[in-house]
């Protein structure tokens, strides 16, 4: 139910800020690309005084002036030489998607099952900030969809504080019907539609 927030973080774009730097034990600056959480693998171009070179393969290196050809890097390699910055990194964002029966702030039964892992998650962090947005289905008028959005955003938000994140910076907001996740005609009932996306970052 957990997944990555890929619009915020791509694979070679993971790789690249944490990475494109001289590594602190070798002798040659180089860049690696790392594979995303997810296991996808995105392409980046490595262009230098003295060339360019394309890595498209996890684990993949090359040079930073871009003279000679990709090479492999090992585990013990990439841990040698970018410990330091891979142990740095912030976590990154964890997203939940809760679902709602139909007409009001009453969550499935299977999502309700869902808001204990979320809290967990929240408190197995250093430190989190937690936004919740409400959205509807198209179902009903604009502004009535706005205001159940918050209803609903606003009582995961609660939940989520009696659970143990009293302490928590928790943001909230509706979307009302504007960014449905499966599109559809106006006057739909879409259950997909019905949620509150939690973003832990």
């Amino acid at each position: 139910m957990s997944r990555p927030l890929a619009k915020i973080l791509t694979a070679a774009m993971l790789a690249l800020a944490t990475l494109l730097m001289a590594g602190c034990a070798s002798p040659r600056s180089y860049v690696v690309l790392l594979a995303s959480p997810d296991g996808s693998v995105g392409k980046v171009a490595v262009q230098g005084q003295r060339g360019e070179q394309v890595l498209t393969q996890a684990m993949q290196g090359a040079n930073l002036d871009g003279a000679t050809p990709p090479f492999e890097v090992t585990p013990e390699q990439l841990q040698r030489d970018f410990g330091a910055a891979l142990g740095a990194r912030p976590a990154l964002a964890e997203q939940f998607l809760l679902y709602f029966e139909t007409g009001g702030a009453e969550l499935t039964g299977e999502s309700r099952a869902l808001l204990q892992g979320i809290v967990q998650r929240a408190l197995a962090r250093s430190s989190v900030d937690i936004s919740v947005i409400g959205h509807t289905d198209t179902q009903g008028r604009a502004e009535i969809n706005e205001a159940l959005g918050l209803q609903r955003a606003t009582a995961i938000a609660e939940q989520l504080r009696r659970m143990g994140l009293a302490d928590a910076v928790i943001s909230i907001e509706s979307h009302g019907a504007r960014n449905l996740l499966v599109p559809t005609p106006d006057q739909t009932a879409e259950p997909r539609n019905r949620r509150v996306e939690v973003t832990l970052r």
